[in-house]
């Protein structure tokens, strides 16, 4: 008999509804507990809406519930670093939403409080880009299908922001969502799995849209760049190539392009996920068809909770990944307001 886990929810958000609630109640012996939103009201919607017995009047009551094993975390980033250091010091296992925190300073402070807490699971939501094909890509590079590594190029250019008139959204407010901008982190995540690591970077952002309406009425200041591009130096020699948009009309989409010296590997993400390669001697690209004992996919949920049980280790996504990465964009915020490159890993003292 599988061992028992009782599960709070800090905010109920849209991932949270569609994946993890779902995802955690298909495993056997998980039982989602209780609940908290930002208000008593969407607190109460949401236990409505998912049958979730308890409710609480403020996250910190969740956390303290000593009946609780684990606590999953759907926010906005602006309460990742203090939910999770106030879960781990009270003993539950974390399951936290992507990005990690605000910045790379939250960010170590949530890893510090996971190594005073090694017992604990914790964990982030990771990037979903490349899940179904990531063990079959592996596979290729690990073999030598690459070559040497030459070049990285990471897309993420889409219209999402490029309406001046819709209403200010929660990611481009960097109260909110802190110092990630667009899909870079997300894609920087998806990227860092199959690439060698950055050294250097170089970047450049603008805010073209930056007077919206607020939610309640009135303007708002955009305060997150909504065009993004950044040139990286890779450990080995290798370079990067980043381009990142919200204000493109019929952009390219989401991109992850590997390119070597013998071979080139591309995953687009939209508008269709497909994986395509090619060799040196091959007249073109083709799609991959990934054999069923590779093929991977989303198991966030179950990764967790086998994690708690003893069964697994996390591998996607761990806290030192999620400095890693945060660490990234901060360094490219850094950049682009300073205009000049920035070596990685970033000394403590600088964020």
């Amino acid at each position: 008999m599988a061992v028992a886990a009782r599960v709070g929810i800090v905010g109920a958000g849209d991932n949270t509804r569609k994946k993890h609630i779902p995802g955690l109640r298909a495993i056997e012996g998980v039982e989602i507990v209780g609940v908290v939103n930002s208000s008593p009201a969407s607190t109460r919607r949401a236990a409505d809406e998912f049958g979730i017995p308890r409710t609480y009047n403020h996250w910190r009551e969740l956390v303290e519930d000593r009946s609780l094993d684990a606590v999953v975390i759907g926010t906005w980033p602006n309460l990742h670093c203090e939910v999770t250091c106030a879960a781990l010091e009270a003993g539950k296992h974390v399951l936290t939403e992507a990005r990690m925190a605000r910045d790379a300073s939250e960010a170590r402070r949530m890893l510090a409080a996971s190594q005073k807490h090694p017992e604990l699971v914790a964990q982030i939501v990771p990037s979903p880009f490349g899940l179904v094909q990531h063990e079959y890509v592996r596979k290729w590079i690990d073999d030598g299908f690459l070559g040497d590594f030459r070049e990285l190029v990471v897309i993420g250019a889409n219209d999402l922001f490029w309406d001046s008139s819709r209403e200010l959204h929660w990611r481009q407010d960097r109260e909110k969502s802190g110092l990630n901008m667009l899909a870079l982190g997300i894609l920087h995540e998806a990227a860092l799995r199959w690439a060698p690591r950055p050294t250097r970077v170089f970047a450049q952002t603008t805010i073209f849209n930056s007077v919206l309406r607020e939610p309640g009425g009135g303007t708002a200041q955009a305060t997150v760049p909504d065009s993004v591009q950044i040139l990286t130096l890779l450990e080995g020699g290798g370079r990067g190539l980043y381009h990142l948009s919200g204000v493109d009309l019929f952009g390219p989409g989401l991109q992850l392009h590997l390119y070597g010296s013998r071979g080139t590997i591309k995953l687009e993400v939209t508008p269709q996920e497909r994986l395509l390669i090619g060799r040196a001697g091959d007249k073109q690209l083709a799609v991959a068809e990934i054999p069923a004992e590779l093929r991977g996919g989303w198991r966030v949920e179950a990764e967790f909770i086998a994690a708690i049980r003893g069964e697994e280790r996390v591998r996607f996504t761990d806290f030192a990944t999620g400095v890693e990465y945060m660490e990234f964009t901060e360094a490219v915020h850094e950049s682009s307001q300073e205009q000049r490159p920035v070596e990685l890993p970033l000394a403590e003292s600088r964020s």
